[in-house]
């Protein structure tokens, strides 16, 4: 790093410039460990929203309120002889919240700042924004870069429902940091965040309608994994309102009152608002730059690059593709091998997609019309986990596992499940899709007995019956 006086400010001048330290810039900022200067600019929290108020503090409420749901000992959710009694839903969620919050590190970004300085890493806090070519403003200083990296994520969209900002209302990031149990709760929103908080509040008490516009919840996936999940959620007592639209919002004697597009109303003491989110392209300059974003965030070239521009580069969620935080961690890691010299090309064929309801969702690569569109023959074949051996000892039968390879090629396109811990055994899936591996290969693989990922066995054997290299067992 080197510092000079430009116009009367201090430039501070840097091989490499971070706007924004959400989960990418944890591998980006490793290139300080390769001897190149780095600084990281951000306003907020360093780690981004993941640790403090979502994937973190959301599987932790889960796991607490799937092992009340299972009627856990105390000392499963981290309680002591002197916590209220777990089955009063108040004490129950006061432990939870107290557990989830050490989880989240009380929302104290103290460590990842010590980690980033202890890598030589400068960190300024405030918010960054272009100021010309090769030059970040924060506040009263200027500082230098050869490279940029946008990293700034996303925010919750808010939908424009007359009268919503006239009742209580929460966003996803903000129920994750509260400790409000509420007697009542509307979800708008189906998509995995809905879904999620929807058991999560549910099985702590709280009596929960979730609305969705589209026909069916989690509306990118297949309809047959879908419909399982909303089994589950009814199961839970949510109470499920699915291709219904929220057109005004008021606030009641006792309770927010939602009016739906079919007349009928819904009163809470809270709505939960959970619609996407959007990603933070606004008021950073990049105009002077010569960019434009577009409605889903910043297009990227298969390295990373900002389109059309050769050291301006993007990650996470600002570039709208596959907004997890596992694609987040994998752009981090190409910008970074490509910043040390390599031609890392990113490929988003196989990036998982996963809700952590119990049981969980778990997908990878195609859907059936998406293969169509695609030009491939789309077959599919599925199987049920009350088949398996392993759901007897368990006793658990939930789920299904659901494949689609195509006809003439015979390679796996895309993969479906939900299940117990179908989260970690979409793995194969993932591989398989990812190194277009064919039928016949993944027939032979030899899997432990009893699991449930012996499910791909015979999902893969009814596929090869579709095209037919029928075998005695795949019946």
């Amino acid at each position: 790093m080197s510092t000079a006086i430009h116009s009367g400010k201090i430039r501070d001048q840097f091989d490499v410039v971070i706007i924004g330290a959400g989960s990418a810039c944890e591998w980006v900022a490793t290139l300080a460990c390769a001897g190149k200067t780095v600084a990281v600019v951000e306003c907020d929290r360093v780690g981004g929203t993941c640790p403090y108020v979502a994937c973190m503090p959301s599987k932790a409420m889960l796991r607490s309120a799937m092992v009340r749901c299972l009627c856990a000992t105390a000392t499963a959710l981290g309680a002591t002889a002197n916590d209220p009694d777990l089955d009063d839903a108040a004490g129950a969620f006061a432990v939870a919240v107290a557990r989830r919050d050490r989880v989240a590190r009380l929302r104290d970004d103290h460590e990842q700042v010590q980690a980033l300085r202890d890598q030589g890493v400068a960190l300024f806090r405030g918010r960054g924004r272009i100021v010309q070519p090769g030059v970040v403003g924060v506040g009263d200083r200027e500082i230098g870069y050869r490279d940029l990296v946008i990293d700034t994520g996303s925010a919750p969209d808010m939908p424009s429902i007359p009268g919503l900002d006239d009742v209580p209302t929460w966003t996803s990031d903000q129920a994750l940091a509260s400790p409000e149990l509420p007697a009542s709760l509307i979800i708008l929103g189906g998509g995995a965040v809905g879904c999620e908080l929807a058991q999560v509040y549910a099985r702590f008490g709280v009596d929960v309608a979730l609305v969705e516009a589209a026909g069916h919840l989690l509306p990118t996936e297949e309809g047959i994994i879908s419909n399982m999940l909303a089994e589950v959620l009814v199961e839970d007592q949510v109470r499920l309102f699915l291709g219904r639209k929220a057109v005004r919002a008021r606030a009641g004697s006792d309770a927010s009152v939602l009016l739906l597009d079919d007349g009928e109303t819904l009163e809470a003491q809270r709505i939960l608002v959970a619609v996407g989110r959007t990603p933070r392209v606004h008021d950073l300059g990049l105009e002077r730059l010569g960019i434009t974003p577009e409605k889903k965030g910043l297009r990227v070239d298969r390295f990373c690059h900002v389109e059309g521009r050769e050291h301006v580069w993007a990650a996470g969620d600002v570039t709208g593709i596959a907004p997890f935080t596992h694609t987040a961690n994998y752009q981090g890691r190409i910008i970074a091998m490509n910043l040390l010299g390599s031609a890392r090309a990113a490929n988003y064929d196989a990036i998982p997609r996963a809700v952590y309801t119990d049981p969980p969702v778990a997908a990878v690569g195609l859907r059936v019309k998406e293969a169509a569109a695609r030009g491939f023959e789309p077959i599919t074949g599925s199987v049920r986990m009350d088949e398996l051996a392993r759901s007897t000892t368990e006793g658990d039968g939930r789920g299904l596992l659901w494949l689609m390879a195509d006809r003439k090629q015979r390679v796996l396109l895309g993969a479906a499940a939900i299940g117990p811990r179908a989260d970690e055994w979409i793995g194969e899936a993932i591989l398989g899709v990812r190194s277009r591996a064919t039928l016949s290969m993944l027939e032979d693989i030899v899997r432990p007995f009893p699991t449930y990922s012996e499910a791909y066995w015979i999902a893969i054997a009814r596929l090869q019956a579709e095209v037919g290299e029928e075998f005695p067992w795949s019946q």
